[in-house]
Formats: C-alpha cells, sequence, structure tokens
C-alpha cells in the first residue's frame, strides 16, 4: 500500500517546442535511470526513441518511462508519459490523460502560453488531471516570467500558486528563488547540474521574493480552511504547512502551483521532481472508478485498490516485431499476473497474459506482478483494441472509452509493387490499430484505398512508417479535405415506402420534421413524438437507425452531414407487410427527399494557424495568409519574434510548413490545429471536387 501511495502517474503535456521531451530527459538523468544526458536537437533522446521523432525533432508517439526519485525519506515511484505537443497527433494526448492521475503543464518563458496549450489544457481538464505549471527556456532571449503567469492566468481563468521566480533571465538567467524556503538556488555547470547550492537571496530580489511570499501565504489561506485558521491566528507557519495545503488546493484544482527554471541549461528541474512527489496525486487520492455491468446494463464503481476484482483499461495497442501484440494499461483495480485470464467484455472473449512488462522507452522490464496504479504492458492478448476494459471472467465490468475526433484529410495510396497488396493490407490494419486517429477506408466509386487523418503531417509520418517498418513502397494522390454538409431550413415531410414482390410485401409510412440542430452538438438530434402506437416502439429505433445511415452520404456532393434534428410525429404501418428494416429503407429515402426542400450547404474544416516570425517578414506571412482566404485574429509579440494567428481553410494550408520556412528564410515557423466547420463561398464550391 506505501508503494502506491507513492506512486505517481504523470503526463508532460505542452504546445510544440516548450520542451517536454528536455524535461523529461533531465528528469530521467537526475532520477539516476540514464547516465548521459540527450538533447533532441541531437536526436538521442530516450523518449523519442522513434527514427522519425529523432529525424524531425518532435515527438510523435507518447512514450512511457518509469523512474525513481527520493524526496525526504520517502521513495517515489514515478510513471512518466512524454506526450506530442503537434496537434496531429492529439490523439496520443488524448489517450494519455485518460489514464493519469497528474500533469507538468509546460510553458515557454518566452513565447507563453500558445494556442496549443490551451487545447492540451482543455483535454487534461475534460479528465480532471491536476497540474502544475513550470514556465521552461528562461534562458531564452525575450523570456518573461511574470507576463508567462499572467497568462496562464487569463487564458485559463485559473489561479496560480508562484512557488518559485527567477533570477534574472535571458542570458542573465542564473537560478531560482524558493518562495516557501526564502533561498536562492544556483546550479553547478561542473556536473551537469546534477548539484547546487542554496544561498541568501541576492539584494536586489529581497522585496520582490517577500512580497511574493506574502501574496503566496494569503492565497493558501483564501483556499485551505485548515491554513487559514493558522494563518488568521498567526501560529508559526512552517514548511511543512504550506507544502500540505499546496497538495489539497492542487487535488481540489482549485489553483495551480507554477515552478520556473531551464531544463537545456540543468537549472531547476529537480525542485520540479519534488513538486510532483509533494503536489500530484497517488492512485489511491481517488477513491473509486466508475463504469457499467454490460450484461445488466447498470452503472458500477469499484474501489482503486489491490483488493478489489481487477479492471484494466487499455489506452494503446503497439506491435512488437519480437513479442507481437502489447497492449498498454492502466490498472484501475485488483492485479495481474502472467499466465491469467482477463475477460474482453466488448468481444466476450478471455485474454490470456502471458508477460508483463514495464515499459522504458524502447526497454521492456519483466513484472511478476501488476497492481492497481500501474502503467504496464501486457502481452499475449490478442484481440484488444484501444478503450477496451480489461477484467475477471466472471465480474464483466466496462469503463467509459476514448472518443476520438473525425479526420480531416485524406490520401488515396497504393502499393508500387502488384505483389505487395497482401502485406500491404496487413501493414495498414496493423498501424490503423495502433492509431485510432487514422483511418482506412475503400472508395465505392473508385476502388481506391484512403489513408484518412487529421493533418498533413500525421499521414506523412504513416506514410513513412509504411516504408520504414514495413518495406512497403507507395504512391500516393494529392490529398483531399474531408468537407461536410449541412441543412439550412427545417422542413416537414411524409415519405411512404411500399413494395410487393409476391408474399409478403414492405410497407412503411413516417411523417416527420428535418432541419438543422438548434444547438452546438455534432450528429443527430432524434426526437420520437409519436402518440397513439400509430408506430410501434419497436420500430422507432430503426427509424433513428436509417436517419443516422443516411447522414453518411449527403445530398450536395455525397459528404456526411455534420449535424441534424428529426422530429418523428407520425406514421402507419400495414398489418403483414411491415418490418423494422421497411422503417430504416423509409427514413433514408425521407431524408433525400427532405434535405433537397430543405436546402444544403458545403462545410469545410477551418484551421488555426500561429505563425512565428521576426518582424521583418510579418508583412509578406499577413499577405500570404490573406491570399489563402485566411482571417487574421491576433498578431502578437512572441519573445523577440512576432505571431500571428488567422484562421485558414484546410484546402488552403497544404504545403503550408514549406511555404512559411521560404517565405522567412528559414527563420519562421508554423503550428496548424484543427477549430471548426464553416461554410464555403460560393465561388470556392464550383472548384471542389467530389
Amino acid at each position: 500500500m506505501k508503494r502506491t501511495l507513492n506512486l505517481r502517474n504523470i503526463g508532460i503535456i505542452a504546445h510544440v517546442d516548450a520542451g517536454k521531451t528536455t524535461v523529461t530527459e533531465r528528469m530521467l538523468y537526475y532520477t539516476g535511470l540514464t547516465h548521459k544526458l540527450g538533447n533532441v536537437d541531437d536526436g538521442n533522446t530516450v523518449t523519442d526513441s522513434d527514427p522519425q521523432e529523432a529525424k524531425r525533432g518532435i515527438t510523435i508517439s507518447s512514450s512511457a518511462v518509469s523512474t525513481q526519485w527520493q524526496l525526504n525519506d520517502q521513495l517515489y515511484d514515478i510513471n512518466i508519459i512524454d506526450t506530442p505537443g503537434h496537434v496531429d497527433f492529439a490523439v496520443e494526448v488524448e489517450r494519455s490523460l485518460r489514464v493519469l492521475d497528474g500533469a507538468i503543464a509546460i510553458f515557454c518563458g518566452a513565447s507563453g502560453v500558445q494556442s496549443q496549450s490551451e487545447s492540451v489544457w482543455m483535454q487534461s481538464d475534460k479528465y480532471g488531471v491536476p497540474k502544475i505549471g513550470f514556465i521552461n527556456k528562461m534562458d531564452r532571449i525575450g523570456a518573461d516570467f511574470e507576463k508567462t503567469v499572467q497568462q496562464i492566468e487569463a487564458t485559463f481563468g485559473i489561479q496560480t500558486l508562484v512557488l518559485q521566480i527567477p533570477i534574472g533571465s535571458g542570458d542573465e538567467f542564473e537560478g531560482i528563488i524558493d518562495i516557501v524556503s526564502q533561498k536562492a538556488m544556483y546550479w553547478n555547470t561542473s556536473d551537469a547540474g546534477n548539484t547546487w547550492t542554496s544561498q541568501a537571496i541576492p539584494d536586489g530580489y529581497v522585496q520582490n521574493a517577500e512580497e511574493h511570499r506574502n501574496q503566496l501565504l494569503e492565497q493558501i489561506a483564501g483556499y485551505d480552511d485548515v491554513f487559514m485558521e493558522a494563518f488568521l491566528e498567526e501560529l508559526p507557519i512552517t514548511e511543512e504547512m504550506i507544502h500540505d495545503a499546496i497538495r489539497r488546493i492542487t487535488l481540489e484544482r482549485s489553483a495551480i502551483p507554477i515552478l520556473c527554471g531551464s531544463a537545456f541549461k540543468n537549472i531547476g528541474v529537480q525542485p520540479l521532481l519534488d513538486a510532483v512527489s509533494r503536489y500530484l496525486p497517488s492512485p489511491l487520492d481517488l477513491d473509486t472508478v466508475e463504469g457499467y455491468n454490460p450484461e445488466e446494463n447498470i452503472q458500477q464503481t469499484r474501489n482503486r485498490n489491490e483488493d478489489e476484482v481487477c479492471t484494466a483499461f487499455a489506452f494503446k495497442v503497439l506491435t512488437n516485431k519480437y513479442v507481437g501484440t502489447i497492449a498498454m494499461v492502466r490498472i484501475y483495480a485488483g492485479s495481474i499476473i502472467p499466465g491469467s485470464f482477463l475477460l474482453n467484455p466488448r468481444t466476450g472473449k478471455k485474454e490470456r497474459i502471458s508477460r508483463i512488462i514495464r515499459i522504458q522507452a524502447d526497454k521492456m522490464d519483466e513484472m511478476s506482478r501488476a497492481v492497481a496504479g500501474d502503467i504496464c504492458g501486457l502481452i499475449g492478448v490478442k484481440n484488444v483494441t484501444t478503450g477496451d476494459t480489461l477484467t475477471e471472467l466472471n465480474a464483466p465490468f466496462v469503463l467509459e472509452a476514448i472518443q476520438f475526433p473525425d479526420p480531416v484529410i485524406s490520401l488515396a495510396i497504393e502499393p508500387k509493387a502488384k505483389n505487395d497488396e497482401k502485406k500491404f493490407g496487413e501493414a495498414l490494419a496493423k498501424i490503423a490499430s495502433e492509431d485510432p486517429s487514422l483511418q482506412v477506408k475503400v472508395d465505392p466509386q473508385t476502388g481506391q484505398t484512403l489513408l484518412l487523418g487529421m493533418g498533413e503531417l500525421h499521414l506523412e509520418v504513416r506514410l513513412e512508417l509504411l516504408r520504414s517498418q514495413f518495406g512497403l513502397d507507395v504512391n500516393q494522390g494529392d490529398p483531399k479535405v474531408s468537407y461536410r454538409e449541412q441543412l439550412t431550413s427545417t422542413v416537414t415531410h411524409r415519405e411512404v415506402f411500399k413494395k410487393q414482390s409476391g408474399g409478403d410485401g414492405q410497407y412503411a409510412d413516417i411523417s416527420f420534421e428535418i432541419g438543422p440542430r438548434d444547438d452546438a452538438e455534432k450528429g443527430l438530434l432524434f426526437i420520437n413524438e409519436i402518440k397513439g402506437g400509430v408506430i410501434p416502439k419497436e420500430f422507432i429505433s430503426n427509424v433513428e437507425k436509417g436517419f443516422i445511415q443516411a447522414m453518411k452520404n449527403g445530398v450536395l456532393l455525397g459528404y456526411p452531414v455534420e449535424s441534424m434534428k428529426v422530429i418523428l410525429f407520425d406514421g402507419g404501418t400495414h398489418e403483414q407487410d411491415s418490418h423494422g428494416y421497411d422503417f430504416e429503407i423509409a427514413a433514408v429515402h425521407g431524408f433525400k427527399a427532405a434535405a433537397q426542400q430543405a436546402g444544403v450547404e458545403l462545410l469545410e474544416p477551418i484551421m488555426i494557424a500561429e505563425i512565428t516570425c521576426p518582424e521583418e517578414f510579418l508583412g509578406k506571412i499577413t499577405g500570404d495568409v490573406n491570399r489563402r482566404r485566411g482571417m487574421i485574429t491576433s498578431i502578437h509579440e512572441s519573445g523577440q519574434k512576432q505571431t500571428v494567428v488567422a484562421e485558414v481553410p484546410l484546402k488552403e494550408t497544404f504545403g503550408y510548413i514549406s511555404t512559411v520556412r521560404t517565405l522567412t528564410s528559414g527563420r519562421g515557423s508554423v503550428s496548424l490545429h484543427m477549430d471548426s466547420y464553416k461554410p464555403v463561398p460560393q465561388g470556392i464550391l464550383e472548384t471542389i471536387d467530389v
């Protein structure tokens, strides 16, 4: 139990180039897991072990690694997941946060809060993950600690608890001041930051440090009743009392502790490890996990301890050339030993666990037993996919699955060699099983194989995987946008479907109102207002099923319908000829007829483009954005550069990364992420290929 109490399952989340991987590397080095400092620029980091990650200098796949940290007389086990910052791989962040207990949100001291910072923050809030903040890269020119803190508060609407302030910034960044202990900390460059000295606060920072400490104590008292009592009665305030109160506030997600440093310069990482141990939750800080019994269809809960019925959640599936399929799981309750059998309620089949491993990035350590709180890999499973729950054979239980976004871009692909077709199909099936945001479809009109994903980079990386891992050369077409269709008005329609071909016939009669939804949700809003049983209850679900099926192919250009509202209010049946499937057909036919009356518009995916460049190239960038039908929403200073934030149609962003580099002589960068769907202008509509 003590081991679980001292266990921390944490994720590293941030926008692109905030320094996530470097922070992770330093944490592994200072905890003694590695004996050499890895750097992204050198391509020798532990967590970015994939050749493409080393080549591109970005994290593509979330990596799990386990280490230990000693704080005072306690030893803490820390499972770290380093997640991608690039939005094309947001699914990696999503499924990692689903199984983590806490997170470190990293911000660049120079560029501050970026749009992708908001995306990963919202993902963590979705799963109620407590966080601590680390303002990294304080050695960068233009780094501004106070400004970044203000941005965090303004952007996320959360109070910060500043626990450290920097000594200098940019080239003059020397160390940090610990607000709780009121000590200045300086790291030794002679031993790569393994040791540091604590000294008196420099004269020029004494007043600022005192003000921050007074503010911190007042803030803590405002959030924590236990601390407030001691604070108001002016009792002695110990460092332990402060740390305990900050932990309670962090777990409640009332405020976020803020630390700072420079991972690249080896400054501030050890206090960050202390903060992870002190403030972020253990698996025991949440009492139960909620799910439902699929056999009885009732909600159930299980306690998060080793004595409970085994409950594990598969958040990632990997294919390893030596051991086959590995299901990465978070064990929420009970325990697992090698050789045991678990039930997969989705398939109804049992899975034999031949081995249990703890993954150390690209290495594997055998485990004789895994217990509640552990994140590990299961070898031997056959039919497990991302989002499956594994439980004891006689105790079916399902945890909430992960919802993945729909793809926004597609490519037609085929193997160059005709005799590679079987290998091609098997390889696509494998990479699609590992990446739930990737889809493989066959175009029913052309017979082409389509690869669908979250962005140009996403598809580029997966195609490179086909070449490097599976030895397949692939022909590819131009990228195509996944458009959506949308009804523009509400109409009423009656559809009668009848067919007689000897014997029992087919008959269904439905009257309904159809139009756009009046909320911001996607999909079908189906409202049943049938009275008097004119359509039997058992057929109502068939009507809904028919409309859901119909939405897959719109009437304008055949693209899926984004959202729709249907009110079924009347209808009729034939005593002998009516069947459930007849009502599905009636709904499909009725949709096609009614949609023409309602009017349909085409929607295109709109990307948020965040372009950073030196000021001298600003005119070129804004001009290029305008040429791409983009709308600039803001321009702000980001360190020594300018950042342009714009809404740009996805169709106009193909090849944009290369264009930005060309326009800025290689000194600019761009980050793209999906924002929303908006109507396509009439002039553009005529140029779109079906």
